[in-house]
């Protein structure tokens, strides 16, 4: 049986559907954050007018800002609540920073890292613009995910594909804590129980940049 820590990892294969766990309300907090964070605000001049495809959308180095049903999809299986301390691996642009930035609300605080140092400056701008200091862009340490040393994170994103699920990361989970990656094709959610036991389930297939 693989493990993490101190836990036992345990799989279960979801619908390829993510289900709408808390309904209305919900959808209604993602509503609101998408309204209060525009895209366009997060895309080069080169394809602004684009806004509106459900599609990811070309930035510099490679990256893609990734496509809005995509986001909402990840953000409704994260569960991001008021308060919480947030990770958001490869952010890219700065937009889901900022997404979560407005789902945690000023109690709360969202470190987003960036391996591509112009897309760290590009995404520190956009971010700035929306006013939400509780919220900041890193650049990528060398050698390093995510940001071991300021955790552990209640919430966890990872916007990069990885080959397998990445340990580092499940390892600056809390306890009660959630991880959502794209692995090998799949979306895996990892869930750390109190007791340290990490349950992984998988959702739809999606594509992804890799994670480096």
């Amino acid at each position: 049986m693989m493990r993490f820590g101190a836990g036992a990892v345990r799989l279960e294969v979801m619908t390829d559907e993510p289900p709408g766990e808390r309904g209305e309300t919900e959808d209604a907090r993602l509503d609101e954050a998408f309204e209060a964070t525009p895209r366009t605000a997060f895309l080069p001049e080169s394809v602004r007018a684009r806004w509106a495809e459900d599609r990811p959308l070309p930035l510099a180095a490679g990256m893609t800002n990734s496509q809005p049903s995509t986001v909402r999809d990840m953000l409704r299986l994260l569960g991001v609540r008021r308060g919480a301390r947030v990770l958001d691996v490869g952010s890219g642009s700065g937009w889901t920073t900022a997404l979560l930035a407005h789902l945690v609300g000023p109690d709360g605080e969202v470190i987003g890292v960036e391996i591509e140092p112009e897309l760290v400056t590009f995404g520190r701008d956009r971010l700035d613009r929306m006013r939400r200091p509780w919220a900041r862009i890193e650049a990528a340490a060398p050698g390093v995910l995510g940001r071991p040393e300021l955790g552990p994170y209640d919430r966890i994103l990872v916007s990069a594909m990885a080959r397998r699920l990445p340990d580092a990361l499940v390892e600056q989970l809390a306890a009660g804590g959630v991880l959502l990656a794209p692995v090998a094709g799949r979306m895996v959610r990892a869930r750390r129980a109190p007791a340290g036991d990490v349950t992984l389930e998988q959702f739809g297939a999606y594509r992804f940049v890799p994670l480096r």
